[in-house]
């Protein structure tokens, strides 16, 4: 029997209603910064987001489409899997498109920019493939290959147009993502990044403060700042100590709550930069610090120009000036040639480090690193056994350092993913520390729930291994604080039942 592959038109099947979109985001912080472009480019030629058109979105398949007209994988390469995972996807998405008239794929990312028209070979029912360098031609993509009636493909090996300029459509009008830099200069024998994102670019600071007053003025608390290695940020042009200006400079953008950014490289982290996280009011008091490895032979063949002396000396000084901050790691696990002298090595430096959580990775072999052509790979039985020790040791560390905040009380950005589960009714947010915070509303009815974007201040009472449990608004005259806020408004307008006829969207935000 033949499989229709040819590609779809433009035109919908439902002119009464709008054209949709699902933007599926696989992988790490800078794609979801870059999802959020591809969704703005899309709302700007007058799509809308599946969800916000309810008969669109009740065709929505186990295949992770959302029921969208068109489906946009936004895809990683880090992991080994990754080839996998997508391929397994796209294979479900050509049952979906088969039976959906005016369906189109897209796939793009860092697996789109590493095999480019190669995809096609295995999926041939992709309508558009692009990659890290160009974002803003998906929208052209989708005509030409309309128009066309083929695939089209097109990639490029230098940024041409910087991600930040890009129309933006938000996931939580609450937090927004920001650029200061794309690229990475640094050669880990591990990582294929470099070779997908390109030579670190740094954005200049005028830019980058610009975009955070935009996305402040339109209702934003929390902004995260995002580059490969943010703490190299200021070498493209030749400033030292930029990147510990730039904290105080976003840092004192009026209306802005709460600064993060991610991530640092231990190799480049200056004193300057921790005085900047304590004397700034508003840069949280959480820090992602990637370790690796806890052993220094192993390190140096990583190309990771730091050791654990000095990881551990930066450590200490982050939490002298900041003792509240919670900190978190990567850590790599059967790197080829890693020893179980090696390996202790890195479980002695997680039981002094307390990290507040970890994530962890099975080392993957990644076509095109340095690491992949070693012949002195660790046994896959062996890497499992220590990946299995590795995760015991940090959920009991996990679980202590979360059981310590009990008692405290503590102040909740509310997320947009709303309530845990149907079970407990408890909503979810997020701790000035960073930590993931499920907190229970009054039982009564007392106090006007909060929407996503809002603030609540609780106590809490339950330390578990991965979140804090906070219910004293269940208790006699428990702590309960809702304050308000315009992201708030925000959600709560968009997420309104729409007047017959209308369709609401989240604000497209230029940026």
């Amino acid at each position: 029997m033949s499989q229709d592959y040819s590609v779809s038109s433009l035109e919908t099947t439902t002119p009464d209603l709008p054209r949709t979109y699902h933007v599926v985001t696989l992988g790490c912080q800078m794609n979801e910064h870059d999802s959020e472009r591809m969704a703005g480019l899309l709302d700007a030629e007058g799509m809308v987001p599946v969800a916000n058109v309810p008969e669109k979105a009740a065709r929505a398949t186990n295949a992770g489409d959302g029921g969208a007209d068109v489906v946009v994988l936004n895809t990683c390469s880090v992991r080994e899997n990754a080839a996998t995972k997508l391929y397994g996807h796209l294979g479900q998405l050509a049952d979906v498109k088969r039976n959906r008239p005016g369906m189109m794929i897209a796939v793009g990312g860092c697996f789109a920019q590493q095999e480019g028209n190669a995809i096609l070979k295995r999926a041939p029912w992709v309508d558009a493939i692009f990659g890290t360098h160009n974002i803003d031609v998906l929208p052209v993509l989708l005509k030409r290959a309309a128009h066309n009636q083929e695939a089209a493909v097109e990639l490029e090996e230098t940024l041409k147009v910087f991600p930040s300029v890009l129309p933006a459509h938000r996931v939580s009008p609450a937090s927004a993502w920001v650029s200061i830099s794309v690229g990475c200069n640094n050669t880990c024998t591990f990582c294929i990044v470099p070779s997908l994102r390109g030579r670190e670019r740094d954005r200049e600071p005028a830019e980058i403060l610009e975009e955070v007053k935009a996305v402040v003025d339109a209702g934003a608390q929390e902004v995260t700042l995002l580059g490969q290695n943010v703490n190299s940020y200021g070498a493209g042009f030749g400033r030292r100590g930029a990147f510990a200006e730039l904290l105080r400079g976003v840092g004192a953008v009026t209306g802005l709550e709460r600064l993060r950014f991610t991530s640092p490289h231990p190799a480049a982290f200056t004193e300057d930069v921790i005085e900047a996280m304590a004397e700034t009011p508003t840069v949280m008091p959480s820090l992602h610090f990637p370790l690796q490895s806890g052993s220094d032979r192993v390190l140096r063949q990583m190309r990771r120009s730091y050791r654990v002396e000095r990881f551990l000396r930066i450590l200490r000084d982050v939490r002298e000036a900041i003792p509240e901050a919670a900190i978190t790691t990567d850590v790599i696990v059967g790197f080829p040639g890693e020893t179980e002298e090696d390996f202790q090595a890195t479980l002695d430096v997680l039981e002094e480090a307390r990290f507040a959580a970890a994530f962890t990775f099975i080392y993957s072999r990644r076509p095109g690193t340095p690491a992949a052509d070693r012949e002195d790979q660790v046994d896959p039985e062996v890497i499992s056994e220590r990946y299995r020790r590795l995760l015991d040791l940090q959920e009991r560390i996990s679980t202590e350092e979360n059981e310590a905040q009990e008692g405290k009380t503590i102040e909740v950005l509310v997320g947009a993913e709303g309530t845990k589960d149907q079970a407990t009714g408890r909503m979810s947010g997020r701790a000035r520390d960073n930590r993931l915070v499920h907190f229970a509303l009054p039982a009564d009815g007392s106090a006007s729930a909060p929407r996503p974007g809002d603030f609540v201040t609780v106590q809490v009472t339950h330390g578990a291994p991965h979140h804090l449990v906070t219910d004293s608004a269940l208790e006699p005259d428990g702590l309960f604080e809702v304050r308000r806020t315009r992201a708030g408004d925000l959600w709560e307008a968009t997420h309104s039942p729409a007047p017959t006829g209308t369709l609401l969207g989240l604000p497209i935000l230029k940026s």
